[in-house]
């Protein structure tokens, strides 16, 4: 059974939203102002699914790929743009204020560049041995299989193909994959997941699709498989060896101007802390003009890092140490040596972390973020310990999605 529902507004997820007697009802592709027929989602009482724009608004738009809709992985293309930055930008406001938070919020910087570094591609293969190679369906246990995708950067293409041919090659394993796949500086780096053991006839197949497909590098698990180059990643004057798996920023544009308004609100900073450093992105170019000690709980891409300090000349001394911060946060005590400390959690947030910085006298506190709600929880901690936010600037590295980045400046 249908019903028919005016759109009122825009939720955090990028659905549409209908006020009903009955409360909020959800429904994503709707743009505030349309008039809808929806028909009901078994097993969610708030959510409705799209049948037809009865009413469209003008800020509609043309969605650019022909996966939009079915796909999960954007759920905004059909909104118009200045409408749409509107909105990422509300996000932060309105998480902010709910934290009860005054700052002025700068319009959100386009940081899509030229498109996403790196994918994760959900593999499945049927009983006839054909493969599905694509992203999850929205809110759906099902593959989208896809050709494209325009949103990735021209250094992920080949990537699909690339996949496709793993997924058949592991066909007779009869397990779901995920296959993760980054642009490198040497070419295209590719981790499966999900195969279970392999016997050596099916390494050496592996093997061959990757030299095939002209690879940088094939693993399963982190355990390499084939080589043909050495993945990297420049990092300001720093070049970085990536250990399989790793974790770069969405898009080479954001990093960028993540790693710009880090440096620029650090100042002239003589002594820095980067916390979740990660491989290094604020850590390599906030040593350019100061000493940095980064930290971090992942012990290969600490490596990773002091190898690249190690070999990178020009940069004032990095000490590089592997610590688990949301277990063993720096204390106050620990704090007190720097003129600044930079901070960039997943995004779960860096709680522990914010309480002892809020205990701490460093002058200045920048906070990376990913999450508008966690980046709001703990920049209240601060406010809390005295520090204010001077410098709040949304970055859309995750265009047509509800994410957004931040980087905020705190200061006592």
């Amino acid at each position: 059974m249908t019903e028919r529902l005016i759109i009122s507004r825009m939720a955090h997820r990028g659905d549409g939203v209908a006020e009903t007697p009955a409360g909020p009802l959800f429904l994503p592709y709707t743009l505030p102002g349309e008039t809808v027929e929806v028909e009901p989602v078994p097993g969610h009482p708030d959510r409705r699914r799209l049948v037809r724009i009865d009413v469209a608004s003008p800020e509609r738009v043309a969605s650019f790929c022909p996966h939009f809709g079915t796909c999960g992985g954007c759920a905004i293309q059909h909104w118009a743009a200045d409408r749409y930055r509107e909105w990422k930008r509300s996000l932060v406001v309105t998480a902010l204020a709910q934290a009860g938070l005054e700052a002025t919020v700068d319009e959100p910087i386009d940081a899509h560049g030229d498109g996403r570094r790196r994918a994760t591609f959900h593999a499945r293969v049927d009983q006839r041995g054909n493969a599905t190679v694509g992203f999850a369906a929205a809110r759906e246990h099902r593959i989208v299989a896809i050709d494209r995708c325009p949103v990735l950067a021209p250094g992920l293409n080949g990537a699909i193909d690339a996949a496709r041919a793993v997924a058949t090659a592991l066909a007779r394993h009869k397990k779901p994959l995920d296959i993760q796949v980054t642009a490198t500086d040497a070419g295209i780096d590719m981790d499966i997941r999900g195969s279970g053991s392999l016997q050596s006839g099916a390494m050496t197949e592996l093997a061959k699709i990757a030299a095939a497909h002209r690879l940088a590098r094939l693993t399963r698990h982190g355990e390499l498989i084939a080589q043909r180059a050495t993945p990297t990643a420049t990092f300001g004057r720093a070049r970085v060896a990536l250990p399989p798996g790793s974790f770069l920023q969405a898009t080479v544009a954001g990093e960028d101007h993540l790693t710009r308004l880090a440096t620029q609100h650090a100042g002239a900073a003589k002594s820095v802390a980067d916390l979740f450093c990660g491989l290094g992105p604020f850590a390599l170019r906030l040593a350019e003009k100061g000493r940095v000690t980064a930290v971090d709980g992942d012990e290969e891409a600490v490596a990773a890092l002091r190898q690249a300090a190690n070999n990178t000349p020009g940069l004032k001394p990095i000490q590089a140490e592997t610590r688990d911060l949301f277990r063993r946060p720096l204390v106050a005590q620990e704090l007190k040596r720097f003129d600044a400390v930079v901070f960039d959690p997943p995004r779960q947030g860096a709680e522990a972390q914010a309480r002892e910085l809020a205990k701490s006298a460093v002058p200045v506190v920048v906070a990376v973020s990913c999450n508008a709600a966690t980046f709001a929880r703990d920049a209240r901690i601060l406010a809390d310990g005295g520090y204010r936010l001077t410098a709040v600037t949304p970055v859309d590295q995750f265009r047509h999605s509800p994410h957004v980045e931040i980087v905020a400046r705190l200061q006592r």
